[in-house]
């Protein structure tokens, strides 16, 4: 790469890797590059993901079901690591064609359901279990709006700011100042709200918390990206009161650990396939560190 401006050619050819942390797991086609089966364990539901933002989402919920005693919400989650391309699997591609972590598989249904996209199985399992999901028109609606609004706003700051800031080959002036602009709008949106309702969507604590709570609490806790003094992110004051407040809950630090390969070994368990994995199954428990950083 070079500071030159790019004139794009009169048809895009995939010739050279893109560079960056990522540029290994990015190619313009779907579908498998091996075949390889899932595992499956002895739970009704199969969760097979990595502990990224968007695959925390799921395992908070499934935690916070757990704690409310449904016992329909035990799962197994398998690990899917990304940067060694399981999901390009036969396997995995079967469940989702998107080859993105988490993907879903309900087996107490017959035939099994898959469900895939996060927003897509914290509504899944919302509706499943008639919990975290309002049930009136209005407030439900509201949990909706604001589930589908970090679905549609977190690629901006996940694929956009955070690539351009924390993991392109090269930083550029005008992709970072462009996309961190746009960080710091949604963190204004969420402030504004967040200013007169305890949770996002009101007074209940739902499944819109737990899609936003991943990606955009983190951010301002400095614990994605390492842009929190950059993008001034203590100034969103509510935002720091809801994402401090959500952290204390005993299921969300559970949820935060399962599928998690990086980090102190004591916040890492890589599989869940029981309730007392917390207690005996951490890198800390089975004497290993873990490697590698937080995840795009």
């Amino acid at each position: 790469m070079t500071n030159d401006t790019y004139t794009p050619p009169r048809v895009w050819k995939w010739d050279t890797e893109s560079g960056g942390q990522f540029a290994s797991i990015n190619r313009p086609i779907a579908g498998p590059t091996h075949d390889i089966e899932l595992p499956v364990g002895r739970h009704p539901l199969q969760l097979y993901s990595l502990a990224t933002p968007n695959g925390v989402k799921v395992t908070i919920m499934l935690e916070e079901l757990l704690a409310l005693g449904f016992d329909g919400a035990e799962y197994d989650a398998h690990l899917i690591e990304i940067t060694e391309g399981h999901q390009f699997g036969s396997g995995f591609v079967e469940l989702n064609p998107n080859s993105k972590i988490p993907a879903l598989v309900d087996r107490s249904m017959h035939p099994p359901i898959r469900v895939f996209e996060s927003g897509s199985i914290l509504l899944y399992l919302g509706e499943k279990f008639g919990a975290f999901l309002p049930h009136t028109p209005a407030q439900r609606t509201e949990c909706l709006n604001w589930l589908f609004w970090q679905m549609a706003s977190a690629p901006f700051l996940g694929g956009g700011f955070g690539h351009f800031y924390a993991y392109a080959p090269e930083k550029y002036e005008y992709p970072i100042n462009r996309y961190a602009m746009e960080v710091k709008r949604q963190l204004d949106v969420l402030d504004r709200q967040l200013a007169d309702h305890q949770y996002i969507a009101g007074r209940e604590y739902t499944i819109a918390d737990m899609a936003i709570w991943p990606w955009y609490g983190a951010l301002v806790k400095n614990k994605v990206y390492e842009a929190a003094e950059f993008l001034e992110a203590h100034t969103y004051k509510n935002v720091m009161r809801w994402t401090e407040e959500i952290a204390e809950r005993p299921a969300v630090k559970r949820g935060r650990m399962v599928n998690r390969t990086w980090g102190e070994p004591s916040s890492q368990l890589h599989e869940r396939h029981d309730a007392s994995d917390f207690e005996t199954k951490t890198q800390d428990k089975l004497g290993s560190t873990g490697a590698g950083e937080a995840k795009e």
